[in-house]
């Protein structure tokens, strides 16, 4: 019997930068159309059909597919499916949250934070154990305590200049995670010194 270090485990390929990819390029195409052609519009019965009821579609199939089969090509398929449902909905953003403006500002910047978040939450999974590793290599070496201190003074900074709620509270862990920084180093300098 393999001890469990030492079954083989299959990797999945890489959905989620392939599902990111295909958001940004539907995203992208979607805007472009519109830009070079606004007034092309699918109507039927008198109504409006906009696009993000075929990313909707593309969702739903791109989400199904994923759970309903175990094979690397539907995997990517779906990924796809799903990513490209994803960015023909976001395109129309502005519209869905404003009801009325397509060309609202609110689109981008939502967008963008989504693009950030889950390139973070990507990047977060894939490298959590080397990461853990650099900042753990990061509390030992004499850098921390000048990152700590950069951090705690920025963060609270921040803290003094604002009344967001949000912002007060990000800030706030951020200098709990900087002072932990600090306190860390200088447990490490203690030890050493033992």
């Amino acid at each position: 019997m393999n001890a469990p270090n030492e079954e083989k485990v299959k990797e999945r390929p890489n959905l989620s930068i392939l599902a990111m990819m295909s958001f940004i390029l539907s995203f992208m195409v979607a805007r472009t159309f519109t830009i070079l052609s606004p007034t092309t519009t699918w109507t039927s019965g008198g109504y409006h059909i906009h696009h993000f009821w075929y990313g909707i579609a593309m969702l739903a199939i791109g989400g199904w597919l994923g759970i309903s089969y175990q094979n690397d090509r539907i995997d990517r398929l779906a990924a796809i499916l799903f990513g490209a449902g994803g960015g023909i909905i976001g395109d129309e953003a502005g519209l869905l949250l404003t009801l009325q403006d397509y060309w609202t500002g609110m689109t981008y910047t939502l967008i963008i934070i989504f693009l950030t978040l889950v390139s973070m939450l990507v990047l977060l999974f894939r490298y959590s154990r080397v990461m853990a590793a650099e900042f753990a290599e990061l509390t030992r070496s004499r850098e921390s305590i000048y990152v700590g201190i950069f951090l705690a003074v920025v963060s609270i900074a921040v803290i003094l200049e604002t009344e967001s709620m949000i912002i007060i509270a990000v800030s706030g862990v951020l200098t709990a995670v900087s002072c932990l920084m600090i306190l860390g180093y200088f447990i490490q300098r203690f030890r050493k010194k033992r």
